[in-house]
């Protein structure tokens, strides 16, 4: 009949109603499933953080260039005996520094020898070391430290910054002839997180003494903190995308057929 139209809707089933409504009841429950997934990730991942690491700030630049004044390191917590050459160290003792704590680099532990320095290098036990992370054209040499032995269960520690820094060096005449006790260490340097350099390096020239420590468990907790946060952004939005989906789909179900 002249001017008259008529239009064809696509039929609606439950099923889809609920799909437009905010996505299957699937989806929703995968969507529900990854978020609270994500959130124990997330949470676990800083409850894991609080319970192994500190952090510290770095009042000064005796560690520099691994470690500049300022800086914010988060340090694992581990027990004196953990200790390793080539760690960088928070210890406190009363014989160097009253109620504050220190960071240094453990160059030598009980039974070792250490002097410096040979052809410009550290050496300990006879042997020279490589110490890439002293400054850029700076050589071990600047100190100049008599042949001493550490005794059992204490350790030789330095800066990397050996110009400036108060270290075992500075106390050689202290009864303990500048070592400190392995129980005065509470924690070790795994990373520079303010600003931002990462995790430290491995200090490689020690390889030949012995093994090294392993790193903590510092890159599985960011791992779980950042895949926690995604599940949590990516489920939560899976209802929101679903409705706008199934309203666009709406709006181009009407189909019309044309004027009879």
């Amino acid at each position: 009949m002249g001017g008259e139209s008529t239009t064809r809707t696509a039929p609606h089933g439950g099923g889809t109603g609920t799909a437009r409504a905010g996505g299957s009841r699937i989806g929703q429950r995968l969507s529900g499933l990854a978020v609270a997934l994500g959130l124990v990730l997330f949470l676990g991942g800083f409850a894991w953080a609080a319970v192994t690491y500190r952090p510290y700030t770095v009042p000064t630049s005796s560690m520099t260039p691994t470690i500049d004044a300022g800086d914010r390191v988060l340090a694992q917590r581990v027990d004196g005996a953990e200790v390793r050459r080539g760690d960088v160290v928070v210890f406190e003792d009363k014989s160097w520094v009253t109620n504050a704590k220190v960071v240094k680099r453990v160059v030598a532990v009980g039974g070792d020898t250490v002097s410096c320095c040979t052809d410009g290098k550290l050496t300990v036990n006879g042997k020279q070391i490589d110490e890439p992370y002293l400054p850029e054209g700076s050589l071990a040499e600047i100190k100049n430290i008599p042949t001493v032995t550490v005794p059992q269960g204490r350790l030789f520690l330095l800066g990397d910054e050996r110009q400036g820094s108060l270290d075992s060096s500075a106390h050689l005449t202290d009864t303990a002839k500048g070592t400190v006790s392995r129980d005065a260490v509470s924690a070790r340097v795994e990373a520079v997180v303010w600003p931002w350099k990462g995790s430290l390096k491995s200090p490689t020239g020690f390889e030949s003494l012995g093994a090294l420590s392993r790193p903590g468990p510092l890159r599985t907790i960011e791992l779980m903190i950042v895949a926690g946060a995604v599940l949590v952004l990516g489920g939560g939005a899976y209802g929101p995308i679903a409705k706008r989906l199934g309203r666009s789909r709406a709006r181009t179900g009407a189909e019309p057929v044309g004027a009879r």
